[in-house]
């Protein structure tokens, strides 16, 4: 990770750790790069989309005003999920795509996440270059005169495009199925309930009504309870909820339990290798998906991998070893036949293929996996990298991996989108979660680590 780029962009409290000022030098070094080859009567040409939160557009001013400040014309999908943004810049043929949006994060956080011209995120080395350029370490870029100062379009077709390409994916329309869908006061409520509407179900929407304030604020894939009741007691056949930029994907089945990112990566393994569809026979995951999840992989004869935290790692395992699928149990969910990142909506559209073709509800799709406990507890601390260097602590996480055996485990990782510290112990049961997780959290405040 870099100073300001992490593992899924610029990401922080907006205008205190990510800034107008940044967001401008963000565009000008974006406008300068793409189009320092081009000839000189050709402009750099780069969408934007963003999510709800108030300061999206304040960041989004700022982005266009550095980017045609620098010579790039300027496309604005408005109001969008991240994979569409994804999914103009492949289709379209622009040079590169951003993305505001602070993902899952509360409404006065931002992000800005940078898409190369192939649809998946940015190369570490133009992010180097920016944040050089943020800091003052490289010669000012020239400002763009006269005909070459960049134009901005509206290009809200671009979401409409996207929109109808969504609609292509299922094999069978959904026509007397009852869908829930939670919006998550985020990106999605421009986009999902069209489509299912469209594919013939009776969509019943919550949390589609963003203000600026209010995105994922106890709703969407982070605050799963509100879908859980919807679903229930409209007696609806599934639901789905999506985080603030609809890049995440979680479930509910008919009797409201949660289809979360483990089980939607074994109901789409199982089904594609049935159909002969699972390239390398191979699913890749991150070291926080659940044990039980590589038993039952293991029962079903399948082969998987495992990355560090993030769909960006994920991805990038994917495309080296030509794997077609991919996640996290966040509800990340990478189908490389479709999209180059994480897609809240198509993940909804592909786990409402399995269930029609299976002609089953969906909490049959999870026989045959069972989940162990898992107990995540994040610890806010001022300085992540002493925390996972201090051999106390490290002692005391070992100290519980060689208690736990075969039958659990222990992860200790760095958050990286905020200044936390994960803790992370599954087991036989909850009680044993707790004890291990509090035991190794108690070692990090007695150090005085805890921020």
């Amino acid at each position: 990770m870099g100073k300001y780029f992490g593992t899924d962009g610029f990401r922080g409290e907006a205008n205190i750790d990510l800034t107008v000022e940044h967001a401008y030098k963000v565009g000008r070094y974006l406008g300068y790069y793409f189009g320092k080859d081009k000839p000189e009567s050709e402009h750099a040409r780069i969408v934007i989309g963003k999510d709800t939160r108030r300061s999206s557009y304040m960041f989004e001013y700022s982005l266009v005003a550095g980017l045609t400040a620098s010579g790039a014309d300027v496309y604005l999908m408005h109001v969008t999920p991240t994979p569409s943004v994804s999914y103009i810049v492949r289709s379209d043929e622009f040079d590169c795509g951003i993305m505001i949006s602070a993902s899952h994060n509360p409404f006065y956080d931002n992000g800005i996440k940078i898409i190369n011209n192939q649809g998946s995120k940015m190369d570490a080395a133009v992010e180097e270059e920016i944040e050089k350029y943020i800091d003052g370490l490289i010669p000012e870029i020239p400002y763009a005169t006269r005909e070459n100062i960049g134009r901005t379009t509206d290009y809200s077709m671009g979401r409409n495009r996207y929109i109808g390409y969504l609609m292509t994916v299922p094999t069978r329309g959904f026509k007397n199925l009852k869908i829930g869908l939670d919006c998550a006061n985020g990106a999605s409520s421009t986009v999902a309930k069209a489509v299912f509407d469209a594919l013939g179900a009776k969509t019943y929407v919550i949390h589609n009504e963003p203000d600026g304030t209010n995105i994922n604020r106890d709703c969407g894939s982070t605050h799963i309870e509100s879908l859980k009741k919807f679903v229930l007691e409209n007696q609806l056949d599934a639901g789905f909820a999506y985080d603030g930029d609809a890049d995440r994907c979680l479930a509910v089945d008919e009797k409201g339990n949660l289809i979360d990112g483990d089980m939607i990566l074994y109901i789409c393994g199982t089904y594609l290798k049935e159909q002969g569809k699972l390239i390398n026979n191979t699913v890749v995951t991150t070291v926080m998906s659940n044990l039980g999840l590589y038993k039952a992989f293991d029962a079903a004869g399948i082969n998987y991998m495992k990355t560090a935290v993030g769909d960006k790692y994920v991805y990038e395992c994917m495309m080296e070893n030509g794997y077609i699928l991919g996640g996290e149990q966040s509800g990340h969910i990478i189908f490389a036949k479709n999209a180059r990142t994480g897609d809240g909506v198509l993940t909804s559209l592909k786990l409402m293929e399995v269930m029609i073709e299976r002609k089953t509800k969906m909490s049959e799709l999870v026989r045959g996996l069972q989940i162990y406990p898992q107990l995540l507890v994040n610890v806010r601390v001022r300085d992540k990298a002493l925390v996972m260097q201090n051999e106390q602590v490290l002692a005391a996480a070992k100290q519980v991996e060689t208690s736990l055996g075969d039958e659990g485990r222990i992860l200790l990782r760095e958050s990286g989108t905020e200044p936390l510290i994960r803790v992370m112990v599954e087991a036989k049961t909850d009680a044993l979660c707790k004890q291990h997780a509090d035991a190794v959290v108690q070692v990090i405040k007695d150090l005085g680590f805890e921020a």
